[in-house]
């Protein structure tokens, strides 16, 4: 009995010796599908690595494309100082307050210099007229400065009307 257990086991083990291992490039299936990813992972990485490093910018070169060029002769832009004027404004509670108001000009170019030169008795009148009406709470913040340059432009270019002053720069605004 002892030797009629022996034989089924041999049996088993021959079947199995029998079976020849799989040889060859696709025996496992597992190790090729490893490889083929990591195959598609190196080479993605690596399109990504040229694509980023060494394409050329498309925003760049919008942005270069957009710049307007420099022009080769500078503007002819002139700057005219107004004299500073100092006109008394209505205060809180009735106290009397005064602005100190420093402008510069800009216009076009030197010949309408002369036109405003002549005119600066008129615009000296329309300045002295506006800012006299003014209150201190119209000249808080940045937004009631921005309406008095306007406002100041605008009375400018009525009083100079042949000529056109383009911007009025603020160099001094003092409330006392």
């Amino acid at each position: 009995m002892a030797g009629k257990e022996a034989e089924p086991e041999d049996d088993e083990e021959g079947t199995d010796a029998e079976a020849p291992p799989k040889k060859g490039l696709f025996a496992n299936k597992k190790l090729l599908i490893i490889a083929a990813a990591a195959l598609v992972v190196v080479l993605g990485s690596g399109a990504a690595a040229y694509f980023f490093l060494f394409s050329p910018k498309p925003q760049t070169q919008l942005a270069k494309a957009k710049e307007p060029a420099l022009p080769l002769v500078p503007p002819t832009v002139v700057f005219y100082n107004v004299p500073d004027i100092v006109v008394n404004i209505q205060g809180q509670d009735g106290n009397p307050t005064y602005l100190k108001l420093a402008v510069t000009l800009e216009l076009k170019n030197a010949q309408e210099e002369q036109g405003i030169k002549v005119l600066m008795p008129r615009i000296v009148d329309q300045f002295q007229s506006y800012l006299r009406e003014l209150r201190v709470t119209d000249l808080q913040g940045s937004a009631s400065v921005m309406r008095v340059k306007e406002e100041l432009l605008r009375r400018i270019n009525l009083a100079t009307a042949p000529y056109r002053v383009q911007d009025v720069l603020l160099k001094e605004m003092i409330v006392q």
